[in-house]
């Protein structure tokens, strides 16, 4: 890619977590993020749709970094509680972004962007449980349960929690 367009970008997106650290997501307009990112309004369209699509390509970004910094994803099913406590690394790492770009009115989009993406990743190994009721459940609750264990309790420590939620993890057997 043209540096040019990469520095573009990277200024765009830039200005926007900026601008999303301090609003919701609702009040921020293009205008805004093209003054801040010192760009004009015709570039910004010509990389982005709207504030929407900035937002929710930026969330990818962070959802797609928190999976590709699982050293071993194949541990989902093979050792769920070593699998469970990665991903809960990867969410530690990316704290920061995940706390701008999912809050308000996104605070739900980040699970709802893993379970599909952990999904898919297990699908493509097993794909028989595509079609599995129960292995669905079972990931589906393994997904939204552990993250929200995780963010609600982390006052306790993320090495506790994320310990605990890694055994329950290993011992979900249907």
């Amino acid at each position: 890619m043209d540096i040019r367009i990469e520095k573009t970008k990277r200024s765009i997106k830039n200005a926007f977590i900026e601008l999303r650290s301090r609003k919701s997501l609702e009040r921020i307009t293009v205008k805004e993020v093209c003054e801040k990112a010192e760009i004009n309004k015709s570039t910004f369209y010509s990389h982005y749709q709207d504030i929407y699509d900035l937002s929710d390509k930026l969330e990818t970004e962070v959802v797609e970094s928190i999976i590709g910094s699982l050293n071993h994803p194949e541990n989902l099913l093979k050792n769920p509680e070593e699998f469970t406590k990665e991903l809960y690394l990867g969410y530690a790492a990316k704290n920061a972004l995940i706390c701008i770009l999912f809050s308000d009115s996104r605070s739900g989009i980040l699970v709802q962007k893993l379970e599909k993406t952990l999904k898919e990743l297990v699908f493509s190994v097993c794909p028989e449980y595509r079609e599995d009721p129960k292995e669905n459940v079972k990931l589906t609750y393994n997904i939204y349960g552990g993250y929200y264990a995780y963010f609600e309790n982390r006052e306790y420590g993320d090495e506790l929690v994320i310990s605990t939620i890694g055994r329950l993890s290993g011992n979900m057997d249907i």
